[in-house]
């Protein structure tokens, strides 16, 4: 892997454009969400799941696309240090590009930083409304910390959007039983 300031250098003197879907790719977007609606059960489900994510990991810029590669480098390597300085250099570089916070977040959890991870998925999901991957992050963390309605809450805005997330809807069922009650 190249130094740090090697990266550093390439994002500052390659200027990325704000990190904005296209138009091509926000329809392209609108169209696997409507087939995402209409899967079937969530082995259908997962390819269309697969390339929404992969979407929103495109930054449109090629020195984030480099900065985010170095940091998933890094995280590879076991070097958490690096790793988050890269995320916070994109978090500048492009305060608009929703898939650095949610590295940031990732980062942050590991790290057992949980404050700043929920902070970081509010983030994600405040640039990418349709985020479901960050707000079933968020959720499962609410959970974590005993706000349950909240995680309810999210968990359900997750199933709008994705109606086959496995983990959103075990967790919907399990969570509407101890949060509203079991209906006689």
């Amino acid at each position: 892997m190249r130094p740090l300031w090697t990266a550093l250098f390439f994002a500052l003197t390659l200027a990325p454009a704000m990190a904005q879907p296209s138009k091509v790719l926000g329809a392209q977007l609108d169209r696997w969400f409507a087939d995402l609606a209409k899967a079937e059960s969530a082995e259908d489900a997962k390819p269309i799941e697969d390339k929404i994510e992969a979407a929103f990991r495109q930054s449109g810029s090629a020195s984030l696309d480099l900065l985010m590669a170095r940091a998933k480098e890094a995280v590879a390597g076991g070097d958490s240090k690096t790793a988050a300085t890269l995320a916070v250099t994109v978090n500048k570089l492009s305060p608009d590009f929703a898939e650095g916070w949610r590295l940031r977040a990732l980062l942050d959890a590991a790290a057992g930083n949980d404050s700043a991870a929920m902070i970081a998925l509010q983030k994600v999901v405040s640039l990418n409304p349709r985020h479901f991957p960050a707000m079933a992050d968020l959720a499962g963390m609410l959970e974590d910390y005993g706000d349950k309605k909240a995680a309810l809450t999210l968990y359900r805005k997750v199933l709008t959007l994705d109606p086959r997330h496995e983990a959103a809807v075990d967790r919907v069922r399990a969570l509407t039983r101890e949060v509203e009650g079991q209906g006689i």
